[in-house]
């Protein structure tokens, strides 16, 4: 059985390995670097400064995914909109851990000031992160088309928002 609960600092190895494999091997990330562990220690920190969930969740002591929520844009109009990440180690996919993960994190930005939620999704190939939106009570918002190169192709971006409050 796994758990959801907030990110630790001893769970940033995992964090940075799970990432790193998507930056290596998909789109799903525009980042063609993978950042190393004090990046992502600074991202934790400024992701539960700001007071927004930073979740993973654990099988049997293991790190299996993570997911969290940032602002979508600096500037100031932005601070009631949030993006999520989310993320699962390649052999957790498929098992609803996604679902369980993208549902624990809405119902922590939901206790925030937040009221709108994103996620940019590259590429209308990944199927498994679209479906896993919509079944979340996300709509598709919009589409950029061919704005990121990444692996020796163009990329388009689809937009999927859904309200925090009712």
């Amino acid at each position: 059985m796994s758990l959801i609960r907030p990110l630790r600092d001893d769970d940033l190895t995992a964090v940075r390995d799970i990432y790193a494999h998507y930056v290596a091997q998909t789109v799903a990330t525009f980042d063609e670097v993978a950042p190393d562990l004090d990046a992502w220690r600074a991202k934790a920190g400024a992701v539960t400064a700001a007071g927004m969930p930073f979740l993973v969740a654990e099988a049997d002591g293991r790190v299996l995914g993570f997911a969290y929520a940032g602002q979508y844009r600096p500037k100031p109009a932005y601070r009631h909109t949030v993006e999520d990440t989310i993320y699962l180690a390649p052999e957790a996919t498929g098992h609803g851990l996604g679902g369980r993960l993208l549902a624990a994190l809405i119902e922590g930005c939901a206790a925030t000031p937040a009221r709108q939620m994103v996620a940019m999704i590259a590429d209308t190939g990944i199927a498994a992160s679209a479906k896993l939106h919509l079944r979340h009570g996300f709509t598709e918002a919009g589409r950029l088309d061919r704005v990121g190169f990444k692996l020796g192709r163009w990329v388009d971006v689809v937009i999927y928002q859904r309200e925090l409050v009712s």
